[in-house]
């Protein structure tokens, strides 16, 4: 599935970023494949709200679509967000 599909509440690790520009603007949001974050937000149309720790980015919805992720199952007593 794409970022864009995430849900709030929902975890997901970065999968493949297949451009080097897409993977250059990722990364400026800290975002890497392989990396774990939480969705707090996901706007119609707009941008997808990340959060890792105490770190929140907007992705718009175009780099979002860009970006494939996977779904992480939460696990008990792991603090998100």
């Amino acid at each position: 599935m794409n970022l864009s599909d995430a849900r709030p509440g929902q975890v997901v690790r970065i999968g493949r970023i297949a451009d080097a520009r897409t993977r250059d603007q990722a990364l400026r949001f800290g975002l890497a494949e392989g990396t774990e974050a939480v969705c707090q937000q996901a706007l119609a149309r707009g941008p997808v709200v990340l959060s890792r720790g105490a770190l929140q980015v907007a992705i718009g919805r175009r780099l979002a679509d860009r970006i494939t992720v996977e779904a992480v199952p939460r696990r008990r007593g792991r603090r998100e967000g």
